[in-house]
């Protein structure tokens, strides 16, 4: 096997783990925020990971970012610290997390779009075929469940793919150079000056009374989506390519099905787990595919 091959299998099993852990962000949101504000839940989150990632940085005596870097760690921050969380903190107050799985499942195709534009990559036209199969099979799965139609918070969920496809691209990008740990560190303590007064003006108007149950949730999102499971997946994407581990993510909104039935009861039907075969054969398929980097 060649270096080249053996580099990018070994970027597809990080992604692999990154994408389990993020397929439980959705579940445990929805615990967090049935009781406490969303986007006191999204940008708290971004708050407690920002303090372990300021310690880690001093821990590991990493050296400060380029001006370079900078900016594109802005872009990072902005997608995957702000825009994500709270987009998707926001329509989990509406729409049950099983909803939310699948309409998110278009975020692979939306991630190598990014990676194509912004940086170069060049998936072939199998690729993109494949890219394109899967998002129809989520999408589709998604009105299913939806009754034909679109939810309101089906908005927020699209805006929330942006936002984390923009992120997952520049922060993958950016780790080839600094580090998948590096990288959201330096992202989560570049957003607290402006993150921690906001959190701190939510906290003291909306308050903090809620269960143990949500305050578990919130810790789910803090401790592992916002913090552990990126040094899994910028790695994965710095090791692979970010459309090709891009693709993993297609069995993230049925890891989160599951997750969701364990975690929160909602409904599994049976028919959900062909919708999975149908994405795990688009995932193989398109792991076969020649991506020009």
């Amino acid at each position: 096997m060649s270096a080249t091959m053996s580099q990018e299998n070994r970027g597809m099993w990080m992604g692999m783990v990154g994408v389990a852990i993020f397929s439980l962000t959705l579940p445990f949101t929805r615990m967090a925020v049935t009781e406490l504000n969303p986007v006191l839940v999204a940008l708290g989150r971004a708050v407690v990971a920002a303090m372990g990632s300021a310690a880690l940085l001093w821990w590991v005596r990493a050296p400060r970012p380029t001006p370079r870097q900078w900016r594109a760690l802005t872009i990072t921050s902005l997608g995957v610290v702000v825009g994500f969380p709270v987009f998707s903190s926001i329509a989990m107050r509406y729409v049950p997390a099983s909803h939310g799985a699948v309409v998110i499942g278009i975020l692979p195709l939306a991630t190598a779009l990014f990676g194509a534009l912004r940086f170069g990559e060049r998936p072939s036209a199998g690729f993109w075929i494949a890219a394109f199969f899967g998002s129809a099979v989520v999408v589709g799965f998604a009105l299913w469940q939806g009754g034909g139609e679109f939810h309101v918070a089906d908005l927020a969920l699209f805006a929330a793919v942006i936002a984390a496809a923009m992120g997952y691209a520049e922060g993958g990008r950016l780790s080839q150079s600094m580090g998948g740990q590096q990288v959201i560190s330096w992202a989560l303590v570049l957003s607290m000056p402006i993150l921690l007064p906001i959190t701190v003006w939510l906290c003291w108007n909306y308050g903090l009374d809620a269960s143990p149950r949500a305050w578990i949730g919130f810790g789910y999102v803090s401790l592992f989506s916002m913090f552990i499971g990126f040094f899994f997946w910028y790695k994965g994407l710095a090791l692979g390519g970010i459309a090709r581990v891009g693709q993993v993510q297609l069995l993230q909104p049925f890891l989160t099905l599951i997750g969701a039935a364990l975690i929160l009861g909602e409904a599994l039907d049976a028919r959900n787990f062909l919708f999975a075969i149908a994405v795990v054969a688009v995932v193989a398929v398109g792991r076969r595919m020649s991506i020009r980097r």
